[in-house]
């Protein structure tokens, strides 16, 4: 496994894993996304469902010098049936007053690095439509930016329902 800790000197930040105690943090930056993707009440997720849950995802911070995260780039391995083994990148959220500073990039170049030394075939992630300023940030990464796929989701309630409805 690689160090979990890349300093960036010339930009004042590091990027590294996080460990319980950003959870907080972590949690923070998630509603701060929430709101700017307009769906405030949408966040359900706790620091303590975190801490059950955390042998399900990974995440890489951005910590300034006087321990503030401005960012976190979180994503867990995947296996999609064309390729094989991937990394799925839930969310890259750098909080807005610390945007402009490479802290974005720092973070996608440590997932994409990570991918690399786990011998992922594939990173993908998803954007809405309407987030020009992610869509152009991806594109300037180098990403391709697929329209052809919708997603399909069951939350919780739906999950119920529909096992109620398929006698499951």
């Amino acid at each position: 496994m690689i160090s979990g800790h890349i300093q960036y000197p010339t930009n004042g930040y590091t990027i590294r894993e996080a460990t319980e105690e950003d959870f907080p943090a972590i949690l923070s930056l998630i509603k701060e996304l929430a709101e700017y993707e307009r769906s405030p009440d949408a966040v359900t997720n706790s620091v303590e469902q975190m801490k059950r849950e955390k042998e399900h995802f990974s995440c890489f911070v951005a910590e300034l010098p006087d321990g503030t995260i401005a960012g976190m780039a979180l994503f867990f391995t995947a296996y999609f049936t064309w390729v094989g083994k991937s990394i799925y990148l839930e969310d890259i959220i750098v909080s807005k007053a610390y945007r402009q500073l490479g802290i974005g990039m720092a973070l996608i170049k440590r997932v994409i690095r990570r991918a690399q030394d786990e011998g992922c075939k594939r990173v993908r992630w998803q954007v809405l439509e309407w987030n020009e300023p992610a869509i152009s940030f991806y594109k300037k990464c180098g990403a391709e930016i697929s329209g052809d796929w919708l997603n399909c989701t069951f939350d919780e309630e739906g999950i119920f329902r529909f096992n109620e409805m398929a006698g499951t």
